[in-house]
């Protein structure tokens, strides 16, 4: 084979297909956020502003959680020096972990480098844990709980997109003696919608599974101490297992699952994903566990209702200008444009003519055809920011459509 011209043939395909992915170089400034400075590959700079982050309050700028990494990092230095096993467990690791299995009203937590290797690893491991798993996976759950899932063997059902009926369909067709567990997310960050998690765990009790949250873009986010959407549901005791991540609304980085002491002993110890991975940083641990802390209380709640209240009110302004919005009730706002090259196109001229940064969504994160702009607006998105996105979108959406009646004509 001719490697290079292979190569080649991959890459230029992506390019055809308007979906190859750029990377935006841009720099964040402290206590600026949601502002920054993009740097163009021709290396002039942009003043820019973030509207696609996943730090969706902020706290990644916040002073008690940089006061606490500042604090670790004199006390410990940069990494951890090991595996959780070997070296790589220190208070810091503990402290956080404490942290969120209090959050989660959870005997325990294990935290990872990542929500995807926590899912991928947790997953995988479960089959080994319980012989003859079958598992029950939304079908559309995120790529890391498909791998976890796939990577396991053993039985799986993909039951239709939050379709509780089908999903009993499926698991009433299987073995009663069976194990099974039931894997699903709490928001799917694409379109921004909820799961139905009483009915499934109502589910879940009547046939014996074992349940599996993903609430990665709902911790910090939801609930009265911002657990989540089955904290703000009054489902998480039903809940045997929760995975999140500390790298959106609590603004650091790494990821975890919560369950139960004996849950997380077995995973911790039967995981290849959790057991030859170099743990986090203390640094990053220590600012983990006072993103949560102080997200757990009074200011946390304060930050989440401005949080609600932006989103508000740039859904209602874009709904205004008859955009093709999707509103399923959450944080996340998804405007659907349909076709990866003017989806592209418009995420191009927002940024050099407007410096509004938001990426394009393109398959294979979402089904062809549904392409989309997915604003993720923030507490510290004040009114004049909220002014000039509604302002570009309104003059460059008239102007795209008119391209794109050109190129059908």
């Amino acid at each position: 084979m001719d490697y290079e011209a292979q190569l080649d043939i991959a890459l230029n395909r992506l390019h055809e297909e308007g979906r190859y992915r750029t990377f935006i170089d841009i720099e964040r400034r402290k206590g600026q956020f949601p502002h920054a400075v993009w740097t163009r590959p021709d290396g002039t700079e942009k003043e820019i502003t973030v509207w696609c982050g996943n730090d969706y309050l902020g706290m990644g700028q916040h002073p008690e959680v940089l006061a606490a990494m500042h604090e670790a990092l004199d006390a410990t230095g940069a990494g951890s020096g090991g595996t959780r096993n070997i070296s790589g467990t220190t208070v810091y690791h503990r402290r956080l972990e404490a942290e969120i299995a209090d959050l989660h009203g959870k005997d325990a937590a294990l935290v990872f480098s990542s929500a995807y290797t926590a899912n991928d690893a947790t997953l995988s491991t479960l089959r080994t844990i319980f012989p003859g798993l079958i598992i029950y996976s939304d079908a559309l759950n995120h790529a890391s709980m498909i791998e976890g899932v796939r990577r396991g063997g053993g039985e799986k059902r993909i039951f239709r997109h939050n379709d509780v009926a089908h999903l009993r369909a499926l698991i009433a067709a299987d073995d009663p003696a069976a194990p099974k567990l039931i894997a699903f997310e709490s928001i799917y960050s694409m379109d921004g919608d909820f799961a139905p998690i009483k009915e499934i765990c109502d589910l879940a009790e009547e046939f014996g599974a074992l349940t599996y949250l993903d609430e990665v873009h709902a911790v910090g986010m939801y609930g009265a101490r911002g657990a989540g959407v089955a904290e703000r549901d009054g489902q998480m005791a039903r809940i045997d297992m929760i995975n999140a991540t500390l790298g959106k609304a609590f603004g650091v980085f790494g990821g975890y699952i919560a369950a139960s002491a004996k849950m997380i002993d077995a995973v911790r110890s039967y995981a290849p994903g959790f057991i030859f991975t170099t743990s986090i940083p203390p640094v990053v641990a220590a600012g983990a566990a006072a993103a949560i802390k102080f997200l757990k209380a009074e200011g946390g709640r304060a930050l989440r209702e401005r949080h609600a209240t932006q989103a508000k009110i740039l859904k209602m302004r874009l709904k205004g200008l008859g955009l093709p919005l999707i509103d399923e009730g959450s944080h996340i706002v998804p405007v659907h444009v349909g076709d990866p090259i003017h989806c592209k196109m418009l995420s191009d001229m927002l940024l050099e003519n407007y410096g509004i940064y938001v990426q394009p969504i393109n398959y294979p994160t979402v089904p062809r055809g549904t392409e989309r702009l997915r604003f993720t607006p923030s507490p510290v998105h004040g009114a004049e920011e909220i002014d000039r996105l509604v302002r570009a979108m309104d003059a460059l959406w008239n102007h795209c459509a008119l391209n794109r009646a050109e190129a059908s004509a």
